[in-house]
């Protein structure tokens, strides 16, 4: 019980995991900002459509965090959702409000499209 209490104080203080299609019905919104957190060589073999590239891994990735909107919503996933977990929860942490994972990253939406 204990367990299912921490998770749900996460999600109520923290990002949210989506599934692909949770993810997809998030993308459809209106001012909804798509987030690619791969490397560049990543991006290069498939990305999701309309989708900002910052690379996780880049010395300045927290500076471009830092001129992103922080009212607006993102949806942001890397290759299998490790990255993109922790650049959610260091957004939420510099004050972005609503921010969004892909569980399972492109590797799970690419095997679902």
């Amino acid at each position: 019980m204990t367990a299912s209490c921490q998770s749900t104080a996460q999600q109520e203080g923290g990002f949210k995991d989506l599934t692909v299609g949770e993810f997809e019905a998030k993308m459809a919104e209106e001012g909804v900002v798509v987030l690619d957190v791969r490397t560049p060589g990543e991006t290069a073999e498939g990305m999701i459509e309309g989708a900002k590239e910052i690379d996780f891994r880049a010395e300045d990735f927290q500076a471009q965090l830092e001129q992103l909107d922080k009212d607006a919503t993102y949806v942001v996933y890397c290759r299998s959702g490790g990255r993109s977990a922790s650049a959610c929860s260091m957004m939420q942490e510099m004050g972005f409000k609503d921010v969004y994972n892909l569980v399972g990253g492109y590797q799970r939406w690419s095997a679902e499209h």
